[in-house]
């Protein structure tokens, strides 16, 4: 059973995604973006392009194609493909992997692939369930370090306040639960269940006591009725990888992963065909519900022929999610032969992509960005600082002055300062390189450098 916990008052905590705050493609009713809208700023052109791409998905119109997003570093890449997630609606599924991820010693490039799809193909299922129900009022999520690499910070637990029109509870849940909120934007006003048994959760919608017509896109909910515990109809998203391990696991492996929790590397191609049957059987039934989500594979030119002609086979499979690549790379060679091609793709593959470009940001672009992370990691600066911040970006690159926005964040704070001055920036500025600055030091020092 999965540890959820009521308590009494603690401490507030927060938390910092990288994409959290995206809501949507920030387009109008007539499908034209909006400079500065759900969290997207500027790129107006590929924005738009992608919600004809999210269109062409909800009408079943995108069978036998993908999506490849092409433009230089640091120009929202990855932000799109989240958004067009986004805008498919809740619970749809996001999964995002490098081109360099599926080259491993202990599984094949094919396995690796195949797990990633079918991770991004949600199963939405109804059952009667015990649930914490109500509208988040407090919502604190503590991240820690990663057990694998110290230097990310990961959820490790959350403190929930939810609200009923009868009754108000809080409750302190595991990693496994906190994970999900941060992967569905949970915020507080939003109305959510909780599975008691084994933690999934599902975005009900936003409550009509917190609603704000800033935000778009959101189903409103009245306040739900009755005790925060109850039984009742959950509604939640199994990926058809959830599934695949579930059915595995039940199948066993023989004596030693019984006892010592030795697990598969890969999974048997008939447990996948077993679970795509039982799946049928619950759709046909009107039990569950196919949520075609979104895979992205950033750095795409990094796979090689191999993996490419998979993507390109798998594009006509009935079961598949909707496919997004991105790349940074011109006129390159095929990983895996000596053909010199765009973007580092067969021409075949190529032509069958649907090709959304993506351009440098202006210096207005780069300062309403910054405004953004600025108030996402609650960072507040001066109005001098922000100029000298907006011109590092628009000089150096945007990502360079993202990174001196949540240093400069830290040493505020540990002055006791509630703003970031302009000296601060500048001093962090003159500590910490960017990459043009870095290759020149290196240069520098060429001849005394280890070969």
């Amino acid at each position: 059973m999965v540890e959820i916990e009521e308590i009494g008052e603690g401490l507030r905590m927060e938390r910092i995604g990288a994409h959290s705050h995206i809501k949507g493609l920030g387009l109008d009713e007539n499908g034209k973006a909006r400079v500065v809208a759900d969290g997207l700023v500027g790129q107006v052109k590929a924005r738009e392009a992608a919600g004809l791409v999210v269109l062409m998905a909800k009408e079943g119109k995108l069978s036998g194609k993908a999506v490849l997003l092409a433009g230089p570093p640091g120009t929202g890449k990855t932000a799109i493909a989240v958004a067009m997630a986004r805008e498919l609606g809740e619970g749809v599924p996001f999964i995002q992997l490098s081109g360099s991820e599926i080259y491993s010693a202990e599984r094949k490039k094919t396995e690796v692939l195949m797990e990633a799809m079918r991770k991004a193909i949600g199963v939405k299922i109804r059952e009667l369930r015990n649930v914490y129900e109500g509208e988040v009022k407090e919502l604190d999520i503590k991240t820690g370090s990663s057990p694998y690499n110290p230097f990310i910070k990961v959820p490790q637990e959350a403190v929930i306040t939810l609200k009923t029109t009868e009754e108000e509870k809080r409750i302190r849940v595991g990693p496994n639960v906190a994970r999900q909120l941060m992967e569905y934007g949970i915020t507080e006003g939003d109305v959510i269940m909780i599975d008691s048994k084994d933690g999934r959760v599902s975005k009900v919608g936003r409550s009509t006591e917190s609603f704000s017509y800033d935000l778009e896109a959101e189903q409103i909910v009245p306040r739900p009725n009755g005790p925060v515990l109850k039984e009742k109809e959950f509604v939640y998203v199994l990926t058809l990888d959830d599934l695949d391990r579930m059915v595995a696991k039940r199948r066993g492996g023989g004596i030693f992963s019984l006892f010592l929790g030795v697990e598969e590397k890969e999974i048997d191609p008939e447990v996948r065909a077993a679970v795509d049957r039982q799946v049928k059987e619950w759709v046909e039934e009107g039990r569950a519900e196919m949520i075609p989500g979104v895979m992205f594979i950033d750095d795409a030119h990094l796979m090689d022929i191999e993996a490419l002609s998979f993507i390109s086979r798998a594009m006509e499979s009935e079961l598949v999610p909707i496919i997004v690549m991105a790349t940074n790379r011109g006129i390159t060679k095929i990983r895996g032969t000596d053909i010199e091609s765009p973007f580092g793709m067969p021409l075949d593959l190529l032509d069958r992509l649907v090709i959304i470009t993506t351009d440098k940001y202006g210096e207005d672009e780069v300062r309403d960005i910054l405004k953004i992370r600025a108030k996402e990691e609650k960072v507040n600066m001066e109005e001098d600082a922000l100029d000298l911040l907006t011109k590092l970006g628009a000089e150096k690159s945007l990502r360079y002055s993202v990174q001196i926005l949540g240093i400069a964040g830290v040493k505020a704070r540990s002055k006791n300062r509630e703003k970031v001055t302009k000296e601060d920036i500048e001093e962090i500025a003159m500590r910490f390189s960017d990459v043009r600055e870095a290759v020149g030091h290196l240069k520098k020092y060429e001849e005394e450098l280890l070969k």
